[in-house]
């Protein structure tokens, strides 16, 4: 399906393509984990209430109820 195109510096139907320069790579790839760590994060913290296993009015842990 490719048909042995290389892909990097080259031509694709009319556009050259270049090669992305070193810092873009790493700063993408460190964007990207910081999004996943900021997803597991929130995953963790709102999981249980986005899935409907608990409801958001329904206390979990922070101890305001306990001293009234």
């Amino acid at each position: 399906m490719a048909g042995g195109h290389s892909y990097g510096n080259g031509t694709y139907k009319g556009v050259h393509l270049h090669q992305p320069k070193r810092w873009h790579t790493i700063t993408g790839k460190g964007m990207c984990a910081m999004m996943w760590f900021w997803i597991l994060y929130r995953a963790k913290q709102d999981g249980p209430v986005v899935l409907g296993w608990r409801h958001p009015w329904e206390g979990h842990g922070h101890g305001h109820g306990d001293e009234h």
